[in-house]
Parts: C-alpha cells; sequence; structure tokens
C-alpha cells in the first residue's frame, strides 16, 4: 500500500476514490472463485470439488477472522518493534462504523479490502497441499494462519505510520516497497505452502503416477478471471482514482502478457510445444511478480518484470521433482518464485519517475536493493517456520492428512458426498434430478 489509509488526504470523502476503490474490492473478491476454477481445473477430476471448497472455505473464515480481530492485529497502533498492532484496537471494526471525516476514503472499506487480500493469501496455500486434507482442519488452520501469520506480516510492510500512529517496521523503519503484496501475499503464501506440502508429505503415487490438470478449459477460464481481478488487486492499491492507479493497471496488463510470452519460449525451446496450460501459468506468474513493483516501475521494467517472472517460474516448477516435495500445483515454483522475483527487481528497476527512488539500474545505488533482500528473506523464514509449525500441531492432533484409502478413492466423494462429474448414467435409466433429497 502507499500509505496509511487515514493519512491519505485530511479532507472529506472523495466519491471518486471512494468508488473506485468499491469496485475494486470486489474485483479482487471476484479472485477467489476465479482461483476456485483456477486450481479445481488443475487437480485430477476426484479432486475438483474439495479444491473449490477449500478455496471458498477461506473466504468466509479468512473474511470472519479479520473483521473479529485480524485487520485490529495488521493496522492497529505497533504494540511491539513494529511486529503487529494491537488485537484489541478494531475489534469487530468497532469504531470503522462511523464516519471518520479525516479520511478520504471509509475506512470500513480500506478494512475489508485489505481482508480480501488475506482471503486470497491464504487461498493460494490450499494448490500446495491438494488431494490429500481434511477439510474441516483446513478451515481451522485458515482461521489459525491468519492470526498467527498473516495479520503481522501485512502489518509489517501495509501499515505506515502517519500522526499518532505507529506502524510495522518493513515499511517504517527498513523503508521496503511493496505496493500490493509480494511480501505479504505472494512470498508469504509460497514460504507456507511450502511448509505446509513438506510437513504433510507426498501425494500417494507422487512421481510415478501421471496428476496432471483434468481440465484445462477450466484452468484457463480461471486465468482469465484472476487477470481481471488483479486489476482491482493492483490499481486498487493505489487507494483512489489517480495517476498512480492508472501506473498499476497498465503495469499489470503488460507484465501478464510478457509473463506469458516468456514461459511460452521456455517451453517451446524446452519441450517443443506451447501449451494452453504454460500461457495460463505464465501469465499468472508475471502478475505474481508485477503484484509488488507495479506501483514503482515504467512500463518497460513492467514488462522486464513479466519477461523475468515468466521465464524463471517456468523453470522453478520442475525443482518439485528434483528435489521431492511435492506442492501439488505449483505454489512454490509460480507464488514464492515470482514473489521472490518481483520484490527483489524493484531493487534494480525501481524508477524515480513513479516512485520516491531509483532502483540500482536507474543509479539509485543497491541500497534499495538490500532493503528489498531483507524483507523478502525476513517474510519467507517467518512464514515458513510459522507455517511449519501450525500444521504440524493440527496433524498431530485433529489430523490433518485425510486417510490414505480416501486419498486413493478420491476426496471428493469421501469428504463431501459428491462428485463433480456424474459418470453413472445409463441408457434409459431415471437422471438425478438435484436437490438434495434422495433421487
Amino acid at each position: 500500500m502507499t500509505t496509511y489509509v487515514a493519512a491519505v488526504d485530511p479532507t472529506a470523502t472523495a466519491a471518486g476514490d471512494t468508488a473506485w476503490l468499491l469496485a475494486s474490492a470486489a474485483l479482487v473478491l471476484l479472485m477467489a472463485p476465479g482461483l476456485a476454477i483456477f486450481y479445481g481445473g488443475m487437480v485430477r477430476s476426484k479432486s475438483v470439488l474439495n479444491m473449490m471448497m477449500m478455496v471458498l472455505g477461506a473466504l468466509a473464515v479468512v473474511t470472519v477472522v479479520w473483521v473479529l480481530i485480524g485487520y485490529s492485529i495488521a493496522f492497529g497502533d505497533d504494540v511491539v518493534l513494529g511486529l503487529f498492532g494491537d488485537p484489541t484496537q478494531y475489534l469487530g471494526l468497532e469504531g470503522l462504523v462511523v464516519a471518520d471525516p479525516e479520511a478520504r476514503i471509509p475506512t470500513i472499506l480500506f478494512a475489508l479490502f485489505q481482508g480480501l487480500f488475506a482471503v486470497i493469501t491464504v487461498g493460494l496455500i490450499a494448490g500446495a497441499i491438494a488431494d490429500r486434507t481434511k477439510f474441516g482442519t483446513w478451515l481451522v488452520f485458515c482461521a489459525v494462519w491468519t492470526v498467527l501469520v498473516y495479520a503481522p506480516v501485512a502489518h509489517w510492510i501495509f501499515d505506515f505510520s502517519a500522526g499518532d500512529h505507529v506502524g510495522g517496521w518493513m515499511a517504517n523503519e527498513l523503508g521496503a516497497l511493496d505496493f500490493a503484496g509480494g511480501t505479504a501475499v505472494e512470498i508469504n503464501s509460497g514460504a507456507a505452502g511450502l511448509a505446509a506440502a513438506l510437513v504433510l508429505g507426498r501425494r500417494i503415487g507422487f512421481g510415478r503416477e501421471p496428476m496432471k490438470p483434468h481440465n484445462l478449459t477450466l484452468v484457463m477460464l480461471g486465468a482469465g478471471l484472476l487477470w481481471f481481478g488483479w486489476f482491482g488487486f493492483n490499481a486498487g492499491s493505489a487507494l483512489g482514482a489517480n495517476h498512480l492507479a492508472a501506473v498499476a493497471f497498465v503495469n499489470t496488463l503488460l507484465a501478464g502478457c510478457t509473463g506469458m510470452l516468456a514461459w511460452l519460449a521456455i517451453e517451446r525451446v524446452r519441450d517443443g510445444h506451447p501449451t494452453s496450460f504454460g500461457a495460463a501459468s505464465g501469465v499468472v506468474s508475471g502478475l505474481v511478480a508485477i503484484t509488488p513493483s507495479c506501483g514503482s516501475v515504467t512500463p518497460m521494467g513492467a514488462m522486464a518484470v513479466g519477461v523475468a517472472a515468466g521465464a524463471i517460474c517456468a523453470l522453478a516448477i520442475g525443482l518439485k521433482y528434483k528435489l521431492g516435495y511435492d506442492d501439488s500445483l505449483d505454489v512454490v515454483g509460480v507464488h514464492l518464485v515470482g514473489g521472490l522475483v518481483g520484490t527483489i527487481l524493484i531493487g534494480l528497476l525501481a524508477s524515480s519517475d513513479v516512485t520516491a527512488v531509483d532502483g540500482l539500474l536507474y543509479g539509485g545505488g543497491a541500497d534499495q536493493l538490500g532493503k528489498q533482500l531483507v524483507a523478502a528473506g525476513a517474510t519467507l523464514v517467518f512464514s515458513f517456520t510459522m507455517t511449519a509449525v501450525i500444521v504440524w500441531v493440527l496433524e498431530k492432533t485433529i489430523g490433518f492428512r485425510v486417510h490414505e484409502d480416501h486419498e486413493a478413492s478420491g476426496v471428493d466423494l469421501a469428504l463431501h458426498a459428491e462428485t463433480a462429474y456424474d459418470m453413472n448414467l445409463t441408457a434409459g435409466g431415471r437422471p438425478h434430478l438435484g436437490g438434495h433429497g434422495p433421487s
């Protein structure tokens, strides 16, 4: 975020800025079902509904937890050393219903907008542990992880000090730049996905059986919805209908395009043919990398970020086979690696035409690059460590991984008593007409 919301402009609420943030929040919300469709197409047919339910379940749980306590931890007055905010200050969004005459946009809208960032972050983690997790335990994980991991990291990087308000250490003491979530969203979710995948272990048959996407049409549709929603994610982070929002919008479009082209080029050279799955993955990798940098780089810089992310992420997804960890839907290869690329490249490509500093390649020296490296590294280590502990405790207490028989037969039927595709109709038989009663 560019600044703490109450300090954007100490005048009456600006209708245009409020309207844009309302629209942006709706676009970010659309990313949740978009992610569900994207992930749903990537898993095998026996796990489609469970995958979609994990993402939509995260939407419900994280939103409630964010309102109750998450926003207060992220944006309340700092309690100690810039690490987390006062968990009671905005409990249940108390005090935000009454309009603040000094805020340019309603603070309660800003709180909701930020909460949807948390939703997407948690939903992304689901892709790393697809096909093998208990749905009930997943919902518990969503709540615990939001409070203990996401909200503190959001405080570090998104909560700017203003007036009497004291914010997080990355934004204020370190001076790292992260426009819309390279640290809090992308590196955070990627590191968490890696930790969860390692603790829970590999899927049955990983490395021996084909585990290809079952429906590439859904993958392409989901990628399109994510791209559309990402304009609200990035351009909305300008917190106003202004020039900076326009720059972020343009950069988001460009990085998605060059990310796709770079990924397809890698596929063409490495595999002999470009694929629709590669196109969708390349778009997402470019969008991931431009998320932290869209408010810091020029359009040419955005295209460079997209190319770097598309190429590096296309190569990085193969690491799971070489290193032996089972990241089901390449959360590590795309979101962790892409988030690192975008966050670190700010130190090279930031331009004072867009933001307050120049990166190394624009004559600004290595100072900002060092700050970006610290922010990226701190987020990765904290998220990985905390997530490993949370998943281990849940596995040892209430159980996180499904029984191997359920995993083999398919978690859709075992956990939800449903299947995505009815393959049992026979000629002359009476079709099931829907509803919840007996057929």
